[in-house]
């Protein structure tokens, strides 16, 4: 076959072809150089895509406006949109008509406001506005039923009063901004957990933060001085960072100790207020609880003497030497349980002295489990079927028993705090396994 070299009019470059001479684009029977597939039908592709699949990913295109071939789709039952990394001034309308969008993700913009309109999108959980130039929270926000708000980066001086209307919102990021203070509806976000107001201009934190179930809390970089003696009620905080800010109650020799130092100094600083109040609401009940009711069965600390336990998919080393900042804290927990369940069953026994049979069973059944509360040094909540249910405890139980026993253990974490049933049979199957290597005998039921 005779090699020809073409110079086409239209491309100054060379083309070589084999077999019949034709050119660029030409239909013909030649092989030639891939020629870059042009920017508007790389967007067509995109379109289509969302169409099939619900997802709109327009991320990182340098779009001023919402591409107007987008009209020759249906996106109406769009899911998840992605339009960040790119110049929109607004955000566009098209979008406010996706009223099946659960996901959108807008961050890197030049968004000045957001249209009242996005109040059609009744079924978003997911917001990311970060990165923008909003000045205010607009309304609408609040009116969504978020699950997620990221508002970080922007030049927000306030939050709207009308924040506290997210009731399902379990996580908000407004780190980065000018926020002076916060509203006291902020104390409404029944179902917060993680509250990052990082890098603001704060002078003060709202005493209504310490009835929210918050698991992290970030007020770092700010110029908060005091933190309210009221916030040793978090009982669920697992992680507080407080750098960067001239903090003098607690003092900063106290705060550099860790998060169980400072809540100690709180509960000194209630005892003197409030000297009537017994020992046992004088300690820091605060985060240790929050296992039982977010994460139920799940060990605290350095409860298991195995290794990679799992933490959601993700593996990690988890020796027998617990940290310097939570090394009493499963201990204390157990204590204060032990301390209040003993004094309701005085009070049991003074009142049902009758049914002396009874009590004696169920005060055998009780010491039973203080007995496994001591060894594993946690406290196991009333329900324990429902607790043993993951098989995160049985595990821990295992290897308590002989070290390393179960090598690997799923457990919940934060982001995911339920585990997948596979993962709950996962761990019973390695419990199982464990005891038929330790040598518990195995018991058939009798039919």
């Amino acid at each position: 076959m005779a090699a020809s070299v073409l110079l086409s009019a239209e491309n100054t470059g060379l083309t070589f072809a084999v077999g019949n001479s034709g050119t660029v684009g030409a239909p013909g029977n030649g092989v030639g150089v891939p020629v870059p597939v042009p920017w508007n039908r790389s967007l067509d592709r995109a379109l289509e895509e969302a169409s099939a699949t619900g997802c709109l990913n327009l991320s990182g295109r340098k779009l001023k406006e919402f591409p107007r071939s987008a009209a020759n789709h249906d996106l109406t039952d769009t899911t998840r949109a992605d339009l960040s990394r790119n110049r929109l001034p607004e955000l566009p309308l098209e979008v406010c008509m996706f009223v099946s969008l659960e996901h959108l993700q807008l961050y890197q913009n030049c968004l000045r406001s957001l249209p009242e309109s996005l109040l059609n999108l009744q079924a978003l959980t997911y917001l990311n506005i970060s990165r923008n130039q909003l000045s205010t929270l607009p309304s609408p926000v609040c009116s969504l039923p978020l699950k997620v708000l990221i508002a970080c980066n922007n030049k927000l001086v306030s939050l709207p009063e009308e924040l506290g209307q997210l009731r399902q919102l379990t996580e908000l990021d407004v780190s980065c901004n000018e926020i002076q203070t916060l509203p006291p509806q902020v104390g409404r976000l029944d179902s917060l957990r993680d509250l990052n107001i990082r890098r603001n201009h704060l002078a003060r934190l709202p005493p209504e933060l310490a009835a929210l179930p918050l698991v992290r809390l970030d007020f770092s970089c700010n110029k908060v001085t005091s933190i309210p003696v009221c916030y040793r009620n978090l009982r669920h905080l697992q992680s507080i960072v407080l750098d960067n800010n001239p903090l003098q109650n607690p003092p900063a020799q106290i705060c550099i100790k860790g998060m169980i130092h400072i809540f100690k100094y709180l509960n000194n600083e209630a005892s003197k207020t409030t000297p009537e109040l017994p020992d046992y609401d004088r300690r820091p009940l605060a985060f240790g609880s929050c296992v039982e009711e977010l994460y139920p069965g799940r060990p605290y600390g350095a409860l298991d003497s195995g290794f990679n336990s799992v933490d959601s998919g993700d593996k990690r080393w988890s020796g027998n030497e617990p940290t310097d900042e939570l090394s009493d804290l499963p201990l204390r927990v157990a204590e204060i349980t032990k301390e209040q369940r003993q004094r309701r069953e005085r009070e049991e026994h003074r009142t049902t002295g009758s049914h002396s049979v009874t009590n004696g069973t169920c005060e055998n059944q009780r010491m039973s489990v203080c007995n496994i509360e001591s060894r594993l040094k946690v406290s196991l909540p009333s329900d324990l079927g429902a607790a043993l249910t993951d098989g995160v405890v049985l595990c821990h139980l295992a290897n308590h028993v002989r070290p390393r026993s179960v090598p690997s253990i799923h457990v919940p974490s934060p982001a995911v705090p339920k585990l997948t049933m596979a993962k709950c049979r996962r761990n019973v199957e390695n419990f199982l396994e464990a005891c038929r290597r330790i040598g518990v005998p195995q018991v058939r039921p009798s039919h």
